[in-house]
């Protein structure tokens, strides 16, 4: 099996995929592949033997972020001009959470396709969060998304990002201006409950940089259980004109 199923954190990617139909799948050959990707919005995974493929092959996955066994490494290091490490921190949820109470007027509830409008102004800083559904439409008629509401206008969203068999890697983000409310915080709350009513397990995975995000995990009852180096893959603009 190319991607084992039940891994917490984004190697939850390859079921997503599989399970949502939003994403690609990709191989060296039709039949019989020798090595294999599976992408979904800017996240990659690969596996298989990297001396199937030639340089050019991985040129699609520049502007990614790739997670890969070690052996991939020269390979990656001869297809992109920049390639950065980027050590990545994956939490699960293991302790309870006390739900803070919202701001008068802010209302915290799961997502519905209703609300595709707001997802869809909350505009390019946070598009990425429905980035793994395929859009705004996709993300609110998963049924898997909470935000807090300030009448129609979303204020800040949590979500499942990728969606697996035994975990749900969950992502979240709050509109400028509205931050330090603790409005991520409820909504991530709300999400967890729901994740645990599925019979799975909610995942958290950020930068260890990121002080912000590791100190929202862990109050929100997210414990500490691994840790990986995924590559940020960029290609010079010169190059490609060229």
């Amino acid at each position: 099996m190319w991607f084992p199923p039940g891994a917490p954190g984004p190697a939850a990617l390859p079921e997503h995929v599989r399970s949502t139909g939003t994403g690609s799948w990709w191989a060296d050959r039709p039949v019989r592949p020798r090595a294999v990707a599976v992408s979904c919005a800017d996240h990659v995974r690969l596996a298989g033997d990297p001396q199937a493929l030639a340089v050019a092959a991985l040129a699609p996955f520049a502007g990614h972020y790739i997670m890969a066994p070690c052996r991939f490494l020269p390979l990656l290091g001869s297809s992109f001009d920049q390639l950065h490490p980027w050590e990545r921190m994956v939490y699960t949820h293991q302790a309870p959470a006390r739900t803070p109470r919202p701001p008068r007027g802010v209302t915290i509830r799961r997502l519905t396709p209703a609300d595709t409008q707001a997802l869809a102004a909350l505009g390019p800083e946070l598009a990425w969060i429905h980035g793994s559904w395929g859009g705004p439409s996709g993300l609110a008629a998963s049924g898997l998304g909470w935000a807090a509401f300030r009448k129609d206008r979303i204020l800040a969203v949590a979500c499942t990002y990728f969606l697996g068999s035994a975990y749900e890697d969950i992502a979240c983000g709050t509109v400028p201006g509205h931050r330090r409310s603790h409005l991520s915080l409820a909504c991530v709350i709300a999400l967890c409950a729901d994740v645990r009513a599925r019979g799975r397990t909610a995942s958290w995975t950020c930068s260890r940089d990121n002080r912000p995000s590791r100190l929202l995990a862990w109050t929100a009852g997210f414990r500490l259980v691994q840790e990986h180096v995924h590559y940020a893959a960029r290609v010079d603009t010169a190059r490609i004109a060229a």
